[in-house]
């Protein structure tokens, strides 16, 4: 079942958003990734903020040979080594913007690239930036998020911990309930890579009729 929600944009407004604390990116980037599902991806725009919950994200990891990050520091990723809570966004097939969030102390590069939201709130702006026959293909995708989004590698480095910044990541305080009604989440391989395309560090809300792809084979992470 596809679920949708829509919230009106000066409702959001009015809220009071509240960003992921700096702590919580401190943990291993495939500790984090699970636990980002749920909560929402805001994009503040002078029109309003616009984003929605996050339903699909990928761990990269400091000993990953699919890292961008492997390898070590140059300018391309320089984001990636932290501190944590930073965007680290960059272009791939030169026009598409990928947005990740830092995890890790600063030097230690992993980060989780985020996959697929749920449009949520702010839903005329993202049509006007990405135009999509419909709402479920509008984000469900990397690239296809941050062009609804109007992310670009002007944000490259951005403080992802304050409500004031062009992006950030804010507690959903439903998160769990939304996880629990499109779950489960299911932990599987990582897309378009060939690099340790093996490593489970994909994961996704498997409920959700905005995941980018339906896993080929699929587990629900471990607590442990």
């Amino acid at each position: 079942m596809q679920h949708q929600q829509r919230i009106p944009a000066a409702e959001v407004l009015l809220a009071d958003l509240t960003p992921l604390p700096r702590s919580f990116y401190e943990p291993s980037a495939d500790a984090v990734a699970p636990l980002l599902l749920g909560h929402w991806l805001v994009r503040n725009l002078p029109s309003g903020p616009c984003g929605g919950p996050i339903v699909e994200t990928e761990a990269y990891l400091a000993d990953d040979p699919a890292s961008h990050g492997f390898g070590g520091e140059r300018k391309r990723n320089r984001s990636m080594y932290g501190p944590p809570g930073r965007a680290y966004v960059y272009l791939i097939y030169g026009f598409h913007c990928c947005v990740n969030a830092v995890c890790r102390p600063a030097g230690c590069a992993e980060a989780i690239l985020i996959r697929a939201i749920e449009p949520e709130f702010g839903m005329d702006a993202m049509r006007m930036h990405r135009v999509s026959p419909t709402a479920a293909s509008l984000t469900n995708g990397p690239g296809k998020l941050c062009a609804a989004l109007k992310i670009n590698r002007e944000f490259d480095g951005v403080d992802l911990c304050g409500a004031a910044s062009p992006v950030f990541f804010a507690i959903n305080p439903k998160a769990t309930k939304f996880c629990k009604e499109r779950g489960p989440i299911t932990a599987s391989v990582r897309i378009g890579i060939t690099k340790a395309a093996e490593m489970p560090l994909r994961f996704c809300l498997e409920g959700s009729g905005f995941i980018s792809r339906r896993a080929r084979s699929s587990a629900a992470p471990s607590s442990e």
